[in-house]
């Protein structure tokens, strides 16, 4: 028999699961707050439980554990980036930044990417497999236990597409919003995606009231098609009608990531395309100095080619700002741990 994923069942799923086995609807709720409260990670820790229930639980459940497998701390900023070992022997990165307003996590939400855009390194690997909705909320609890630092905002910006895999994705934003569980609300949260069109209105449909964050990195097909293999199934001009919908239903404005690539959109003809592309929506656009990768051949633009094309935006009256680098001197970008992890070249 198949145990049971407790951790990734919602209040819901548990109370069917205890009815189902003749025990009181409140036992749910004793077990919901052991694992999202207490962060339980054994049933024999919930001493409220009777030795009989907590066996029954041994028998029929497991509770989803991570382990930190390699963990490096900046000297420059305190980022703290993680390794985690999933149960199944894979791996997957998050990382932890320090600003003012609070403690940011940047988790994973897959094992592995098939997105292809071939300026990240994540996806250099392939696709493994999807990470469950525990696995995700694991990467969170894990880090505020080893850390000692609370989690005050989330960015699902890590390992993978979270739109991919967008049902654990769903569930875990649910789970880790839960009044009774962790309570973090989905204002704090970030979500990031290459654009799968579709899955943009489904979330539009949920109106969870999240920061939907747009890795957009081109303002033309020609350009995007080159560098975002999705582009070429998703345009970029419906990937914005879809964005457009996105703030009229939900009024969150939308944040525009770019990483500015010597050479290939970091021109101010490319800023003056970006900024009429965007006109009239309620946006902010984030400029990424992007991340060397060996494979690649691509690098970071000058800072004089940077200001120039802030310059450009800002005359348009577009909101800009440029990514501050976290955790420059332990490679805290995404992808790039694991990678070396399992023998990959080592980015510059």
């Amino acid at each position: 028999m198949e145990k049971i994923d407790i951790k990734s069942l919602p209040l819901s799923g548990l109370e069917e699961l205890f009815a189902a086995w003749g025990e009181p609807s409140f036992r749910a709720g004793q077990v919901y707050a052991w694992l999202h409260q207490k962060q339980a990670l054994r049933f024999e820790e919930m001493s409220n439980l009777s030795k009989a229930l907590r066996e029954k639980l041994e028998q029929n459940c497991f509770i989803t554990e991570l382990t930190v497998r390699r963990k490096l701390v900046s000297q420059i900023d305190g980022t703290i980036k993680y390794l985690y070992q999933l149960p199944d022997g894979e791996t997957v990165e998050s990382v932890l930044m320090q600003y003012k307003h609070g403690d940011s996590l940047c988790i994973s939400t897959q094992v592995g990417c098939r997105m292809g855009c071939n300026f990240c390194a994540s996806t250099l690997l392939g696709l493994a497999r999807n990470l469950t909705p525990a696995e995700m909320l694991e990467e969170v609890y894990l880090a505020g236990r080893d850390s000692g630092r609370r989690v005050s905002s989330l960015v699902l910006m890590g390992i993978g597409e979270p739109l991919d895999n967008y049902d654990n994705v769903l569930t875990f934003l649910r789970l880790l919003s839960s009044e009774q569980g962790m309570n973090l609300s989905l204002r704090h949260v970030s979500l990031s995606t290459c654009g799968l069109v579709p899955r943009i209105y489904d979330l539009m449909a949920e109106k969870l009231q999240l920061t939907l964050s747009i890795s957009l990195h081109a303002p033309d097909n020609e350009t995007r098609d080159k560098t975002m293999p999705v582009n070429r199934k998703y345009p970029v001009e419906e990937l914005i009608e879809a964005c457009r919908a996105y703030f009229k239903e939900t009024g969150r404005r939308i944040s525009f990531e770019y990483a500015l690539i010597q050479g290939v959109n970091d021109s101010e003809d490319c800023a003056e395309k970006l900024a009429k592309l965007l006109s009239g929506l309620p946006c902010h656009v984030n400029l990424i100095p992007v991340n060397s990768v060996t494979e690649r051949g691509y690098r970071k633009s000058s800072p004089l080619q940077i200001k120039k094309f802030i310059a450009v935006l800002e005359r348009r009256h577009i909101n800009t700002t440029v990514r501050r680098e976290l955790g420059a001197d332990i490679n805290a970008a995404c992808g790039q741990l694991r990678r070396a992890d399992k023998g990959g070249t080592r980015e510059c």
